[in-house]
C-alpha cells in the first residue's frame, strides 16, 4: 500500500480497486459523447449568430464547449458523458467539484488540449498511474472515481 497524504481522504487504489477500475477508457468515451453534444448544441446556436457562426464555427465550439464543461461539472461533478459511463470527478477530500474546481478543471483541459506534449502527457499519466489521473488532475489533486462505487 502507498501513503500518499494529498489523497488520504480518497479510496487507495490497491485497497479499493473498485473505484479506479475501468476509468480511463470510460473517460474516453465520455469525451466521445460529451465531444459530439458539443457540436449539436454548437450547430443549434448557429441560427442565433445569424449563421456568422459558421465562419468561426471551431471558436464558436471551443466557447459551447467550455462553457458546456464547467456547467455540467459544476452541476453534478461529471459531464453529460462522465454520467452516461457512471463516472465523476472528486476533488483530494472526496468531495463533488464545486463551480471554481470546475472552471479550473475545464480550463486545464483546454490549455492541455491546445499544447499537444501536454495532452500526450496527460493521456499516458491515465494509462500509467495508479489512480488514473491525468495532467490537470493532478495539479489540482482530484481523480475521477466510478460512481457506483463512489460511497463518498
Amino acid at each position: 500500500m502507498t501513503f500518499d497524504p494529498a489523497y488520504t481522504d480518497l479510496p487507495d487504489p490497491e485497497i479499493q480497486p473498485a473505484f479506479y477500475e475501468g476509468v480511463t477508457i470510460k473517460r474516453g468515451v465520455a469525451f466521445v459523447i460529451d465531444a459530439t453534444l458539443i457540436a449539436v448544441i454548437s450547430a443549434l446556436v448557429l441560427p442565433f449568430t445569424a449563421f456568422t457562426g459558421i465562419f468561426f464555427f471551431p471558436a464558436l465550439m471551443a466557447v459551447v464547449g467550455f462553457v458546456y464543461r464547467v456547467a455540467t461539472i459544476a452541476g453534478g461533478s461529471a459531464t453529460l458523458g462522465m454520467r452516461l459511463m457512471a463516472i465523476e470527478f472528486r476533488d483530494a477530500t472526496g468531495a463533488r467539484f464545486d463551480g471554481g474546481q470546475a472552471f479550473l478543471h475545464t480550463a486545464g483541459f483546454y490549455v492541455s488540449c491546445a499544447v499537444a506534449p501536454l495532452q500526450l502527457v496527460s493521456v499516458l499519466m491515465m494509462l500509467l498511474t495508479p489512480r488514473g489521473q491525468g495532467l490537470t488532475d493532478m495539479v489540482l489533486s482530484s481523480v475521477v472515481l466510478n460512481r457506483r462505487a463512489s460511497v463518498l
